[in-house]
């Protein structure tokens, strides 16, 4: 028999009152129960607890042995008892989660905010990683979540769509193609090609869907930030192609977005989380969020 925590909170009792009848009315059960609990008690641990007579109550050298630990394991079970009862109920709780940069400069902020105002005692740690390393921190269990593209071949993974996001073409302000309503890729290749390093997914995206039109992405200039390549395109060193997540992104920088066709170049963007991982209550709460709050851009 193993004792329990209605056992041990007997215990307690009896050992702060000296008195079956006070400790009963304290835990507000009858005597015969508390006496039950307390047997039951000893039998599990092996011997007498307290010293009965018909007027007096007293510890054994080993109720007193167990008395403080005996006051360590309640405190523990409370203490634990409390923290998942915050857990669950969401008010306290922490988050680890990987997103690329184009949605956790862009849309994420606003995400993290209502979350914030829903949900204020749960922390949040957000990775700010390129495409692939968001879906490496994921299957390798480093983050609870990440947001990406949706991943060709990822077995291990469950993509929950976001959106669909449309690449747009980055001209600098001053360029006679800012004002145009759309662009053609041959026309935007006439300038200076500005984009990522590779391995971004964005980059590998890029050549990918143009070798499949029949055109050759020739970079001029490249960069790991999507903030250099805006400041870059922004200066008038050429051009770029971008997300549209990133567009608001791009005019802070000084840069001109313009809807961008033929081809037309679009993949989804969801939440990444491994299939037999089921994600912590913060963590559901985090992804409804973004679910709820997300609105994406139009190209």
């Amino acid at each position: 028999m193993k004792m329990t925590i209605k056992q041990l909170r007997a215990f307690l009792a009896v050992a702060h009152t000296l008195s079956f009848a006070q400790a009963s009315e304290r835990l507000a059960i009858s005597q015969p129960a508390l006496s039950l609990a307390i047997s039951g008690l000893e039998e599990a641990l092996g011997g007498p607890l307290f010293m009965r007579t018909t007027r007096h109550v007293s510890l054994t050298p080993e109720g007193e042995i167990f008395f403080p630990m005996a006051r360590r394991l309640l405190a523990d079970w409370e203490n634990a008892e409390e923290a998942m009862h915050l857990r669950f109920t969401l008010q306290l709780g922490k988050v680890s989660i990987a997103a690329m940069p184009s949605f956790a400069g862009n849309l994420l902020p606003a995400v993290l905010k209502a979350f914030r105002q829903r949900y204020p005692g749960v922390n949040i740690a957000v990775h700010d990683v390129i495409n692939e390393t968001v879906l490496e921190m994921v299957q390798e269990g480093r983050v609870e979540m990440g947001v990406a593209f949706e991943p060709e071949l990822a077995d291990a993974l469950h993509f929950t769509p976001l959106g669909s996001d449309r690449f747009v073409a980055v001209v600098p302000a001053d360029s006679p193609l800012a004002d145009k309503p759309q662009l053609s890729w041959r026309e935007l290749l006439h300038l200076d090609f500005i984009t990522l390093q590779r391995p971004s997914a964005v980059r590998l995206l890029l050549e990918q869907s143009l070798a499949q039109a029949g055109r050759r992405l020739d970079v001029a200039y490249e960069s790991h930030q999507l903030v250099t390549v805006g400041k870059m395109v922004a200066s008038g060193l050429g051009a770029s192609a971008v997300p549209a997540l990133c567009i608001q992104q791009m005019r802070e920088l000084g840069a001109v977005c313009v809807p961008l066709v033929s081809p037309q170049i679009e993949r989804r963007v969801g939440i990444l989380r491994l299939k037999q991982h089921q994600l912590s209550h913060a963590a559901a709460a985090l992804a409804q969020t973004m679910s709820d709050e997300c609105r994406w851009p139009d190209s």
